[in-house]
């Protein structure tokens, strides 16, 4: 049976989602200050991209999660078709990716007959074992979703600071600063979580996260520094 019931997993969304929306707004931010434009630019493009961007990150995921859901519902027709139309066939497939896992003898002749009782779990065995293909953790809606919010919650952190900073009075070499501070600290954060993905060491996915986004900000800071006089 497919474990949908067990719930969608909204971890890597929510991961990937934050990532990219730190490192998007960030660049902006560092792009406007690089250029030593007015907080009021800051916050116009860098909400404009965190809105935009994450609704078209996040349309992107439901469609790309979306075309995944309608091949897999393909290959599941197409085999129980062929289960139904031809049983032999399939069980010979079967048989062989069984053995492929290490099935032999009467094992393996028990496992196939075992498994081509239930056409449910048969078409799952060879969806899974022969095309790759798992129905688990996809859900176009709850994706999308996941993947804005996280794209705006986490990618407002590049412009929390200069929301809150009419009330504060920082001078904009403060406000930058204290916006890279926090935005690297959140990245790492992010990346640390990411490991748990991606099986890696926590400090070095979340150093190499962090490196990445900086990296991007550095870029668009020299960017918008060398094109501060245009115009």
């Amino acid at each position: 049976m497919s474990s949908r019931k067990n719930g969608y997993n909204w971890l890597p969304d929510f991961v990937y989602g934050g990532i990219d929306g730190a490192v998007t707004t960030f660049a902006v931010v560092a792009g406007v200050a690089g250029a030593q434009l007015s907080t009021a630019v800051v916050l116009i493009l860098g909400f404009a991209n965190l809105f935009a961007d994450g609704f078209s990150m996040a349309v992107s995921k439901y469609s790309s999660d979306r075309a995944e859901q309608q091949r897999i519902k393909g290959v599941r027709r197409m085999l129980e078709k062929e289960v139904k139309n031809e049983p032999q066939k399939e069980k010979a497939l079967l048989k062989k990716v069984l053995r492929g896992r290490g099935f032999k003898g009467e094992d393996l002749e028990r496992a196939v007959d075992v498994i081509s009782q239930n056409k449910r779990v048969w078409v799952d065995t060879l969806m899974r074992e022969e095309y790759h293909l798992s129905e688990e953790n996809i859900d176009p809606v709850k994706g999308g979703w996941a993947t804005f919010v996280a794209f705006n919650l986490i990618g407002f952190i590049p412009l929390a600071a200069y929301v809150v900073n009419p009330f504060l009075g920082m001078g904009a070499q403060d406000v930058f600063l204290l916006t890279v501070v926090f935005t690297l600290l959140a990245l790492f954060g992010v990346g640390a979580i990411k490991a748990k993905l991606i099986e890696e060491p926590w400090l070095r996915a979340g150093l190499e996260t962090m490196f990445i986004g900086g990296a991007a900000a550095a870029i668009a800071y020299l960017v918008g520094y060398l094109l501060r006089n245009i115009g």
